[in-house]
């Protein structure tokens, strides 16, 4: 297993060092992962004050947070086969004040993560800012490993996005290019493998809860949303999961599952803050949202443990 130092940057040459895409390709019966979004450190201060650009000097709630997020993780038995946090690791945007500092503390939780559970990291807004640049996803990928990326795990293949080119690439449009173009060749490369399931990691969700709704903040304009919803769904993509809602929600496009969990940190809606269990089975792929404290306290649910009991 790699180092502390390092287990932040095993997204390297578009791929999860973490695992062996030799050792991964086939099929060895059901397993589960855990889904977290949003631990955005220093967003409840500036939420909680109205300054959402300059409110984030302080981070106390989100720390502790995480570290019940990290202990709940830990705890699971069995271990889930890797931790993905899907976007706005911290809420300074790049160049802010507070940025740099909120980083390392959450990199002092994290690196308390189980060494046999590695960490999946994408790219959010605040990662690389709403409008991201070149120079921007480069400092994130110097920070936390490549912006997208793709790994085999028992079978499936998991993709990584950077959504923030499908937000916004006006400045840099080409890498949206770029990240369009190995996509194609990784789902190509998906369909030749022939893996049980193709499942999809990004930060702003394809849509909220359905796939014509308005364009909003929250999520991807309908031309490309259009464009994505279609390629994923004629790949096969069975889900897409995302987070930057704060909020639990999603819905299907024909049969393309859109799962938008809510947050580690700031919740922005009625839910609590939690982390989601997704279990992989051969035929299906299921999920449910569990607060930190359910999940810390009790663990996983029977229902779901005897799914991955289920004769491999």
């Amino acid at each position: 297993m790699a180092a502390a130092g390092d287990m932040f940057l095993r997204a390297r040459g578009r791929t999860l060092t973490a695992f062996r895409p030799d050792a991964e390709y086939q099929w060895k019966g059901p397993f589960y992962f855990i889904q977290g979004a949003d631990p955005q450190f220093g967003l409840t201060k500036a939420w909680t004050h109205g300054d959402t650009e300059n409110g984030d000097d302080e981070w106390a709630v989100e720390i502790k947070l995480a570290e019940q997020a990290v202990q709940a993780v830990n705890k699971l038995s069995p271990k889930p086969k890797f931790f993905v946090l899907c976007g706005d690791l911290v809420h300074g945007m790049p160049g802010t004040r507070w940025k740099k500092n909120q980083e390392q503390d959450l990199k002092d939780v994290l690196k308390n993560t189980d060494q046999d559970i590695p960490l999946v990291l994408v790219s959010g807004n605040h990662d690389i800012g709403n409008t991201p640049t070149s120079e921007s996803i480069d400092d994130y990928c110097k920070n936390w490993g490549d912006d997208y990326f793709s790994f085999w795990v028992g079978g499936v293949f998991f993709i990584v996005l950077n959504s923030q080119l499908y937000y916004d690439c006006s400045k840099c449009p080409e890498l949206k290019h770029a990240q369009d173009a190995w996509l194609d060749e990784q789902l190509a490369t998906a369909a030749k493998q022939k893996c049980k399931h193709i499942i999809v990691f990004q930060h702003i969700p394809l849509f909220l809860s359905k796939p014509d709704e308005d364009d909003d903040y929250f999520n991807v304009n309908k031309p490309v949303r259009q464009e994505v919803m279609e390629k994923l769904d004629k790949a096969g993509v069975k889900a897409v999961f995302s987070g930057h809602y704060h909020r639990n929600a999603g819905g299907f496009y024909k049969g393309l599952e859109m799962v938008v969990s809510s947050a580690i940190g700031c919740q922005l809606g009625k839910d609590t803050h939690g982390l989601r269990v997704v279990v992989v089975t051969e035929e299906k792929v299921v999920h449910k949202y569990y607060s930190l404290t359910e999940l810390g306290s009790h663990g996983i649910e029977k229902e779901l443990l005897d799914m991955l009991a289920e004769q491999k």
